[in-house]
C-alpha cells in the first residue's frame, strides 16, 4: 500500500503543477489582452503577434487545466447521482470512468496530437498573417503533452480511489477528491 500512496501523491503533484501553469498562463493572458486593448484604443496600434499569443495562452490554460480539473474532481459529471453515493461506489465509478474513458481518450489525443505537432514542426509552420508568431508547432506540441498529463491524472483518479477503497481516504464535498494531498 505504501507504493500506492507514494504514486498517488506524485501524480497529484503533477496535476497540481499543471494547475499552477494553467493559472500563470491565465494571468499572462489577462495582461496580454489588457495590452492589446490599450494598444488598440489608446495608441491605435495593433500587434498580430500579441493577438495570436492570446489564443496560444488560452490553449495552455485549457489543455493544462484539464488534468488539474480531473484531480480536483472539478470536471463535468452527473452530480445529482454522484453526491448521494457512498465513498466506495464513488471510488468504483472513478476507477471505471478513468480506465474506460479518461485514459483511452488521453491516448487518442496523444497519438493524434503528436502527429499533428510533428507535421507542424516538419513543415516549419508559422502564422499565416504578416507579423504573426512563428513556430506554430510549439503550441501544437502542448496537445500531446496535455494528453500525457491527462492520462497521469486519470491514473491518479485510480490510485486515489484505491486509497478510498482501502479506507485510508474519502471523498469530501461535491467537487473534491480529497484535495491535492
Amino acid at each position: 500500500m505504501y507504493w500506492i500512496i507514494k504514486l498517488d501523491k506524485s501524480l497529484a503533484w503533477l496535476s497540481k503543477l499543471c494547475g499552477v501553469i494553467a493559472c500563470l498562463a491565465m494571468i499572462l493572458m489577462a495582461v496580454n489582452v489588457f495590452y492589446d486593448v490599450v494598444a488598440r484604443y489608446v495608441f491605435n496600434d495593433v500587434s498580430i503577434a500579441m493577438q495570436e499569443m492570446e489564443w496560444h495562452l488560452y490553449s495552455v490554460v485549457f489543455l493544462l487545466g484539464i488534468p488539474y480539473a480531473l484531480r480536483t474532481d472539478g470536471h463535468v459529471r452527473v452530480d445529482v447521482f454522484y453526491t448521494r453515493w457512498s465513498n466506495k461506489t464513488k471510488a468504483w465509478v472513478n476507477i471505471l470512468g478513468s480506465l474506460i474513458f479518461v485514459i483511452p481518450f488521453a491516448y487518442l489525443i496523444g497519438r493524434y496530437g503528436y502527429s499533428f505537432a510533428l507535421d507542424s514542426y516538419q513543415m516549419g509552420e508559422g502564422s499565416g498573417d504578416p507579423g504573426g508568431l512563428p513556430h506554430r508547432w510549439v503550441i501544437k506540441a502542448v496537445i500531446p503533452l496535455s494528453a500525457v498529463f491527462m492520462a497521469t491524472a486519470g491514473l491518479n483518479m485510480v490510485t486515489y480511489a484505491i486509497r478510498v477503497l482501502a479506507g485510508e481516504k474519502e471523498y469530501v464535498g461535491e467537487h473534491s477528491a480529497g484535495g491535492l494531498a
